[in-house]
């Protein structure tokens, strides 16, 4: 790629992980961001995820809170562990805050969550806020 089109800091799309154990939440999160500019990627649940975390270097990561074999709060567990950097680019999206223990994960971490079911413009609004300015 000649060096005048190389992308910089200003160009750059945002590169976003978007995990979400239902094929039809994580494919509409991901149209609605990709539609906005971003890249976008997707996985099923936290293992996967932190496969593609440690192939790629993400700007925000949108997790969704239940899901099966590693949930969000585990996946928030293991970034904290052993990527502690990417908890400030950390999202939860989710339909529930019980049991208690997602409530009382949550009220310790504050860490930002978007209700499902959301509007697209929510989404949209939530993901901006979040990432650093372009």
């Amino acid at each position: 790629m000649p060096i005048d089109h190389m992308p910089t800091a200003e160009t750059r799309r945002a590169l976003i992980l978007v995990v979400d154990d239902e094929p039809l939440v994580a494919g509409l999160m991901a149209d609605v961001l990709v539609m906005d500019g971003h890249e976008v990627d997707t996985a099923k649940n936290g293992r996967e995820a932190l496969e593609k975390i440690a192939a790629r270097s993400y700007d925000l990561i949108v997790s969704d809170l239940r899901m099966p074999e590693l949930d969000g709060v585990g996946l928030y567990r293991e970034l904290e562990r052993g990527r502690p950097t990417l908890l400030g680019r950390f999202l939860f999206v989710s339909g529930t805050r019980e049991p208690l223990e997602y409530a009382s994960f949550l009220e310790a971490t504050h860490a930002p969550v978007l209700s499902k079911p959301f509007c697209l413009e929510d989404l949209r609004r939530f993901v901006r806020r979040a990432l650093p300015e372009r």
